[in-house]
Parts: C-alpha cells; structure tokens; sequence
C-alpha cells in the first residue's frame, strides 16, 4: 500500500497468533526498511514480491531500523545482501547476538518468577516458549543505536520517540512535519498490546514494569499531535487520542477488578491468573501472567495493594 511518495507499507504472514504484520519501506539519502517481519519462506517471498511491485529487490536495501526485538519484527535481517546498516534501541543487539550468557540470565530470572508468582510447576515448561519463538528471528549485530529525540539515519524528518511497555526495546517513529507515526507494536487499533514481562537486561537491576512503561508512552503519544498511526499490525488509523483514552480506560477497569478480587482474598499473582483469564491462562500461561503482573505494578504504584513473601512466594491484598 502507497501511503504517500516516500513511504510505503508492505505486509507480510506470521505463524503467530496476531496474524500478518506490517513493514515500512521509506526512501531518503538510504533506503530504509523498518522492521523485517519473520524468518519464513512465505514472509520472504512476500517481501520479495511486494518489493518488486514498486521497483525494488532485497539487494535494494540499504538500512533496516527495527521498532524493536520481537521476533516478527526483526526475523529477515540475513536477507538484504548489501545491507550497510541495522539500527535500533541499544538492547537489542543482546537479542540478536544470541548471547550465551544473556540466554542463561534469562532462563534464571524466569525459574525464578514463576516460583515466586505461585505458578504451579506443572506449567514450568512454557518458560521454553519465550525461545522458542526466536526460531523466527534473524541472527546479527546492530551497525548502530537510537533513541528519544534522535533523528533516524538517512532520514532527518523523522524523530525517534522511546515507547516502552510492550518491550524494553521499543521506539516509535515520528514524522514531525505531518504527524505521520510508525507505532510498531505501541499504538495498535483494533488490540491492546501485551506488556511482556522481561528480565533485566543486567543481572540484578530491578525487574522491569512493563505495565507502567506503557500508561507513560501512551500518555507522550497524547501530545505529539499525530494525525496518523501506521501500526505494525492491523490498519493504519487517525482517532489517536480516543484509541488511547479507550487503552488507557480499559487498563483501569482491568485493574479495578484485580482491586476487587484481592479485597475478598490475599492471592499469588498466579492465582489472580487464573480469575482473569480463566479460558485461556492454561494455553497462554506467559501472556496472561505479564497482564496480571501489569495489573498488580499498576495498583502497587497507585498504593492500593501490597504483598508479603510467604515461603519465597509472592501473597498481593488490598490495603
């Protein structure tokens, strides 16, 4: 799809559940990929094709910036074959290193979340499925970092905006001149996206709170006057101040029924779990619990509720 002369968005399939994502070709001084979808066949023959449609093959690019580290957004990064940079966040480069020692930290941090949350050893295994989905995501080394108020290389009329809360990685792209806004996996119209639970990047920092991270980028985005979004997923929109209202409400109303439930009973972060989602924490153990964690940091934050250790596990209430 053509959105204006110099930017152009191409979509291509996942095998994950939130269906296609978009990727944005933007021409400069450097031709620029942001994002690069994942590692399959069928995204790459789709790129391939879309690319062709406007007079472009993979060896065309010059640049790819990436919004940040997930897996359908970084995992054809090997198939530009004069590729001269890659561009992100700073913390990226850790996820696409693949290092060791970053793997190992992140494999303790999370045997010992999900002990301290009181998620039941039986459901153990799915800390695999946070690496296992990075079988769909590209290998290498960033050329170079950006962040808050940078101007992206190549490209001095788009201003970098730092978006926490879905990842630790994440920026947005503005373009200040029109109001043009490259959201990746922040603004999105038709889902909220999941503030995943990470671990530090340095061992022994204080976990990150994704859910908080997101309510202050929502809150930015309310006054960059963006005109339009162009998400890494779903159709691109222009009602941003009501999408975020509506994000920003439907947290609180969340919240407000965590609120509730520990008024009754003191509760494990899993416990909670399982009265939030009660279809779907089985079958999505990861992202259910990094939504009620984002719950439980948000009315932690607001002084609502506190928690004990009881035997190394974390009990929430209601003050």
């Amino acid at each position: 799809m053509n959105i204006v002369e110099t930017i152009s968005q191409l979509t291509l399939p996942t095998p994950f559940e939130i269906g296609d994502v978009h990727v944005y070709l933007i021409k400069g001084d450097r031709l620029t990929l942001v994002d690069a979808g994942v590692k399959t066949k069928q995204a790459k023959s789709a790129l391939e094709f879309q690319l062709k449609e406007l007079g472009y093959k993979l060896n065309d690019i010059e640049q790819l910036i990436l919004t940040h580290h997930h897996p359908d957004h970084i995992g054809l990064i090997e198939e530009f074959p004069r590729l001269q940079q890659i561009v992100a966040h700073e913390k990226v480069d850790v996820w696409l290193k693949r290092d060791p020692s970053f793997k190992q930290q992140n494999e303790q941090f999370f045997d010992l979340f999900y002990f301290q949350t009181g998620i039941p050893e039986k459901f153990h295994h799915v800390r695999s499925e946070l690496t296992d989905t990075f079988r769909f995501a590209g290998e290498g080394s960033l050329t170079g970092t950006i962040g808050e108020g940078d101007l992206l290389p190549g490209h001095p009329e788009w201003k970098v905006i730092e978006t926490k809360g879905h990842a630790q990685t994440h920026l947005s792209f503005l373009r200040e001149n029109d109001g043009l806004f490259i959201s990746g996996d922040h603004l999105i119209k038709h889902i909220s996206p999941n503030p995943i639970i990470e671990s530090p990047v340095i061992q022994g920092d204080e976990r990150p709170k994704p859910m908080l991270q997101y309510r202050n980028s929502l809150k930015k985005c309310q006054w960059l006057e963006i005109t339009t979004v162009l998400p890494g997923h779903g159709e691109k929109f222009s009602n941003v101040n009501e999408v975020i209202t509506k994000r920003l409400f439907s947290q609180e109303k969340r919240a407000n029924k965590v609120y509730n439930l520990l008024k009754s009973n003191h509760s494990t972060p899993y416990e909670i779990c399982t009265q939030l989602f009660p279809r779907q924490y089985e079958k999505q153990m990861n992202l259910t619990m990094s939504e009620t964690i984002g719950q439980l940091d948000y009315l932690l934050d607001e002084g609502l509720i506190d928690y004990s250790m009881h035997d190394g596990i974390m009990v929430y209430y209601a003050k």
